[in-house]
């Protein structure tokens, strides 16, 4: 046992002393606490303490896809897949990207009801809301179709995590903007699903250092760029190590 938690601690170091040495430009990834949660992702640890395969489903609209990065590989679901297998060196992570850039929730949860039936996931990652919040609509309409995401992947059986919308400077409406994020912190913490805070993750990088903060996002300052991509990867890395930790704190509870 003492062996076991040896490990994982200097797999929780490993993932930290890597969301420090991201940079590009002026931008520097430092280690973000990025996890909301009042309960750990029980069912992943022991898969990741036996080894083998894990497979997660990143779905979502284009910050998922990976519009602004370089490449398909630069994209947050790539980067995830790199920086979680060198925390668990014993298990064959893989994260398939099912990202769709334009999607509102309605049209992501049918693809999302469709993957859960073509296979099996550990874990799915659900980026859900940029472009709810942009756009704007009917809110109980929207509510509703994120708790029935997450029953659907409740009766599929995976672990489920949420990732909300990005934080851009550009907000047009953002007490609008703000709502949605808000709706779905408050639909997750009422059903014990973990989220990676992206909204208030990249507003603390904006307000450190509002010129920097550009190279993090793509040419139209709206996407994220590789190094916001690669920074939010490092960010959900730490924070996934830390969910499926036995006996160690949660990151970032009850912020």
């Amino acid at each position: 046992m003492r062996s076991a938690m040896r490990i994982l601690a200097l797999n929780l170091i490993a993932v930290a002393s890597l969301a420090g040495a991201a940079q590009a430009g002026a931008f520097v990834c430092r280690e973000t606490p990025i996890v909301t949660a009042t309960e750990r992702l029980n069912g992943l640890a022991p898969k990741i303490a036996a080894g083998g395969k894990l497979d997660i489903l990143a779905i979502g609209s284009s910050s998922t896809e990976g519009v602004g990065a370089s490449t398909r590989e630069k994209s947050y679901p790539s980067r995830l897949q790199a920086l979680l297998t060198a925390a668990w060196p014993r298990v064959q992570v893989t994260v398939a990207n099912a990202g769709i850039g334009g999607e509102v929730a309605p049209q992501t949860l049918a693809r999302l009801k469709q993957a859960l039936t073509e296979r099996r996931y550990d874990l799915v990652i659900w980026q859900v809301g940029t472009n709810d919040a942009v756009r704007g609509g009917d809110m109980a309409a929207f509510k509703a179709m994120v708790s029935d995401g997450i029953a659907l992947v409740r009766q599929a059986g995976p672990s489920l995590a949420l990732l909300d919308p990005q934080f851009f400077p550009g907000i047009r409406e953002p007490a609008r903007y703000r709502a949605y994020v808000e709706a779905i912190g408050t639909i997750a913490k009422g059903q014990s699903v973990p989220v990676f805070t992206r909204y208030d993750t990249m507003r603390e990088w904006h307000a450190a250092d509002e010129r920097a903060f550009a190279a993090a996002l793509a040419p139209d300052s709206f996407h994220m760029s590789d190094a916001g991509y690669d920074c939010l990867a490092r960010d959900m890395a730490a924070g996934l190590v830390s969910l499926t930790a036995t006996g160690r704190p949660i990151v970032a509870q009850g912020r």
